[in-house]
């Protein structure tokens, strides 16, 4: 490995081995582990959101139905940008609200001061005094529930028009059989109903690894901030190895990584859709049935 602590006496491979790993280097190498961690959390937090959405939007009794239907329309019916902006704030100042409401009985000041939001010192989150990474992990959580609300919304829909797809003669034979309402639900519809939702999740997980640059916007150092500050010409405060305009190089490599990732997805969802479908009275299914018995 070259001495890297100069610079300025690098050149060729030397050089480049040098400004590939520095500290920022490393945080950007690192921010790929921030995007596929996001996704691992998103995930299955958002079909939560998605499987109780769908759950209250079939319910029976009025009040919880609209409750359902009226997440799913509002947050399908408004750009993806909007609601990321919106959730951020408003997560960030309904838990600070809710603190201040708590720890700051003697507060006699307006929470509302014009435009500005102003809570008492030991409501706000994370505390000034809190470490650099506390602030970051709290960033970072706003963004997954942002995640998860805005696409449980998406989940929904799909999961909802999923559980309306299992044949209604086996749900009437379940009742036949004195199986209450949940039991039904439990027993019939929730196994069943995967084969159904699969392609609809499939192209919202697809889509879910795209929006992950959005990540940028919520102020969180994903791959794309990076790729953005190392690519472009620096300064000698951001980097000792100043360069030309590389961000197309870096965009590059993101362009690559997401192709990669999406194709990988591909091939286990492929899989996944084959064993569900194995056996059900789908389209799937009957075309694996005629494939095996040719």
């Amino acid at each position: 490995m070259p001495d890297c602590t100069d610079p300025a006496s690098l050149e060729g491979l030397a050089w480049l081995a040098c400004y590939l790993t520095t500290g920022k280097h490393m945080a950007f190498y690192g921010a790929f582990g921030t995007v596929l961690l996001l996704l691992a959390v998103t995930a299955p937090a958002a079909l939560a959101f998605g499987f109780g959405g769908a759950s209250l939007a079939r319910s029976r009794i009025a009040p919880l139905a609209w409750i359902g239907k009226g997440y799913i329309a509002i947050v399908r019916g408004v750009p993806d940008i909007a609601f990321f902006l919106f959730f951020v704030i408003a997560l960030d100042q309904a838990f600070e609200w809710a603190r201040h409401q708590i720890r700051c009985g003697h507060w006699d000041q307006p929470i509302w001061q014009g435009n500005d939001f102003v809570v008492c010192p030991q409501a706000k989150l994370p505390l000034s005094t809190a470490d650099q990474w506390i602030h970051e992990v709290y960033g970072f959580a706003l963004a997954v529930l942002t995640f998860a609300i805005v696409f449980g919304a998406f989940a929904a829909n799909v999961l909802y028009g999923a559980m309306r797809a299992v044949p209604r003669a086996q749900i009437e034979t379940g009742h036949a059989y004195g199986m209450t309402e949940a039991q039904v639900f439990r027993r019939i519809v929730v196994p069943q109903m995967w084969v159904y939702a699969l392609p609809g999740l499939s192209n919202l997980w697809m889509v879910l690894i795209k929006a992950t640059p959005l990540l940028f916007l919520l102020g969180v150092e994903d791959i794309v901030y990076w790729a953005r500050e190392l690519g472009g010409t620096k300064t000698p405060q951001f980097t000792s190895y100043p360069h030309g305009d590389w961000r197309m190089w870096y965009f590059l490599g993101l362009l690559v990584f997401y192709l990669a990732f999406t194709r990988v997805s591909e091939v286990v969802l492929a899989r996944v859709t084959a064993r569900l479908t194995r056996g059900q009275a789908t389209l799937a299914g009957e075309a694996q049935r005629k494939r095996a018995a040719a």
